[in-house]
């Protein structure tokens, strides 16, 4: 089955890495097909950024995503520049920390930076808190998945931080934690 999730934010957030880590855990890890494709404004640290990833049962052909079905969204300037205008059938998960706008589709509010600060003493994990909560509302990827791709990506001694930001995501999300 086809999902096009799109991620956007501003630079420094992880948004391109979040979509990278959720590329790999569908390629890799599910053996699914996968596509992965960025923008960002000349500012790059501090102003909108959006990345976007296709996940597909079969081959994809075109890159682009053409119709999110998905939207994750860590920013007001992202919810206005990649996500005011998502179909009425998409779902988003917003960062309700950051973002004061609500949209017209089914959305999902988890407060991914203040948590992040909060309770792991990080807002830097903030990204990593939203793709558990992405893969605990979608399931768009397996949870083992997620974290095998988190493993992957993540520096070298912040692993067991960034498993625990994911297992938050998840709990937040209303899921278990594997």
């Amino acid at each position: 089955m086809r999902r096009e999730v799109r991620f956007s934010g501003f630079g420094g957030q992880g948004i391109i890495l979040s979509a990278v880590i959720l590329g790999r855990a569908a390629v890799m890890y599910d053996h699914k097909f996968a596509v992965q494709t960025q923008v960002y404004g000349p500012e790059a640290r501090g102003g909108a950024s959006m990345s976007a990833v296709i996940i597909d049962d079969e081959e994809i052909l075109y890159p682009k995503v053409a119709d999110p079905d998905i939207f994750v969204i860590m920013s007001q300037e992202g919810f206005e520049k990649y996500g005011a205008a998502a179909r009425k059938d998409a779902i988003m998960i917003l960062d309700s920390s950051l973002i004061h706008s609500r949209p017209d589709c089914t959305f999902h509010e988890i407060p991914a930076a203040e948590e992040a600060k909060k309770t792991l003493g990080r807002d830097i994990v903030a990204n990593i808190v939203m793709l558990g909560a992405l893969v605990g509302y979608t399931r768009v990827v397996s949870e083992e998945a997620l974290k095998k791709a988190i493993l992957d990506s993540v520096p070298k001694g912040t692993e067991a931080l960034n498993t625990k930001a994911m297992e938050l995501g998840i709990a937040l999300a209303g899921g278990k934690t594997t």
